[in-house]
């Protein structure tokens, strides 16, 4: 078993993106399917959280080692992580593939994402707040990758 690394912070607010377009769909206790924000990919993730052990088919978990969105965006709909649906409701419908290649930065990309926000009213100190508060309880748990999928 591999031990994940803790995702770029703009991967939280990816993973509320995720739910608020309904693009998670639960399979059963364990698996479940994530689509991409441009809706060409489909994100297979496993999730045991009584062993730590979650997988995911996204760039991030396969090849960088870190908790990618699709698991992120699963955790707050089986309620381990929280879910703010003012902040989701703020980020539905953006294309993050398509920014994130564009701009080759998460913190540029965070920016522009913020700043988009900001304008439909949830303040940057909302994000900041909920981001910290996530990335503290994914910090306090070791999660695991097993090739489960």
């Amino acid at each position: 078993m591999i031990t994940l690394r803790l995702p770029p912070r703009i991967k939280v607010l990816e993973a509320l993106g995720a739910v608020a377009d309904g693009r998670v769909k639960i399979i059963d206790d364990h698996y479940a399917e994530v689509v991409s924000s441009e809706g060409d990919r489909v994100y297979k993730v496993y999730t045991d959280l009584s062993r730590g052990v979650v997988d995911s088919s996204d760039n991030g978990t396969v090849y960088r080692g870190y908790i990618g969105y699709p698991i992120l965006s699963v955790l707050m709909i089986r309620g381990f992580l929280p879910f703010n649906k003012r902040i989701a409701e703020a980020l539905r419908g953006i294309r993050w593939r398509e920014l994130n290649e564009r701009y080759k930065s998460y913190s540029i990309v965070e920016n522009i994402v913020v700043s988009e926000a900001s304008r439909k009213g949830v303040s940057r100190q909302e994000i900041e707040n909920f981001i910290n508060e996530v990335m503290k309880i994914l910090g306090s748990k070791r999660f695991y990758r097993e090739k489960v999928i």
